[in-house]
């Protein structure tokens, strides 16, 4: 009998018309490092006495479905987990298309994702599922990766796929030395690396049901920050946490000037950091810092992907 291995995995992606309701068709497969994304359901210990040291038979909890995928900053799908980040996008151009994504939306569009192990064969679709928060890491070197917290309503389970005959993008992926930060309009230099998460703060609507899953999920206040390593200058960075003044904050990847991506963060503080000099070395500093809306234009974050996709 055959054994699933993670090199055969396969993940698909659409979007729902209708939260909870998983398509038949319309999705794209979508490259992955690794998914966590699973329903998990407790087992409650019994309470009761009068059994002896021997415990009465559990009984099940309610069903969580979430989890962490790892996937690549992909020129191509990065749009995808986009959309589901901060909505759907303003779209212009023809053959190199500008897709531009602003944080703030009242509500965001649900998915359908399917993880799947065709050679058992085995299929988990995991339906009403929405984007809690992404985190994107910039070094140097190494891989460029975002990882993508996500949470759904089910989980159904299956010998065949439910999804159709989906569409492959092509694999278009960002490497580190594509990495840039600037500052006010200018480059930031002396960065060892630096991160930036977004998160929607998703509020789960936990509510009676004979299914045991959860009802929906509610948009909260939003969140934007991360951190920013740098080596010791004196300069601006540490002048401005003293000061408490804002500043923006581009975190880019650029293949080239149709091949591209951009994160602004249009208001953005820093904390005063601690200093300290651990050995004969350069002195590094990190600052943690967190965006706030902005007066103009009136979001906290803007990201622009450039491609050759014509719509998400």
């Amino acid at each position: 009998m055959p054994r699933a291995q993670g090199s055969q995995a396969q993940a698909l992606l659409a979007f729902e018309a209708i939260y909870g309701t998983a398509p038949a068709t319309g999705y794209r497969k979508i490259p992955f490092a690794s998914s966590g994304l699973a329903a998990v359901q407790p087992l409650l210990e019994s309470e009761l006495l009068g059994n002896g040291r021997d415990p009465f038979a559990p009984v099940k909890d309610a069903i969580d479905v979430d989890g962490d995928m790892q996937v690549p900053v992909c020129a191509q799908t990065l749009g995808l987990w986009l959309k589901g980040l901060l909505g759907q996008p303003t779209t212009t151009g023809t053959g190199t298309f500008t897709h531009t994504f602003v944080s703030g939306a009242p509500s965001l569009p649900s998915m359908a994702i399917e993880v799947g192990h065709p050679d058992v064969p085995f299929y988990s679709m995991y339906s009403g599922v929405k984007v809690d928060s992404m985190m994107i890491n910039m070094e140097r070197k190494g891989l460029v990766t975002a990882q993508v917290s996500l949470i759904a309503q089910g989980e159904a389970t299956g010998p065949t796929s439910g999804a159709g005959t989906p569409t492959v993008p092509v694999l278009q992926r960002f490497g580190s030395f594509n990495g840039s930060v600037m500052r006010n309009g200018a480059p930031l230099g002396n960065i060892v690396s630096a991160n930036l998460k977004y998160a929607n703060t998703l509020d789960r609507v936990e509510v009676l049901r004979d299914d045991g899953k959860i009802e929906g999920l509610d948009e909260g206040v939003a969140t934007l920050g991360g951190q920013l390593v740098v080596r010791f200058d004196g300069a601006a960075l540490y002048d401005q946490s003293v000061n408490g003044t804002a500043c923006s904050l581009v975190f880019g990847y650029e293949i080239s000037p149709s091949v591209k991506l951009t994160f602004t963060a249009h208001e953005v503080y820093l904390p005063r950091p601690r200093k300290e000099v651990s050995g004969p070395a350069g002195v590094q500093v990190t600052f943690d810092w967190q965006a706030a809306k902005a007066v103009s234009p009136a979001l906290m974050m803007t990201a622009v992907l450039i491609n050759s996709v014509e719509t998400y």
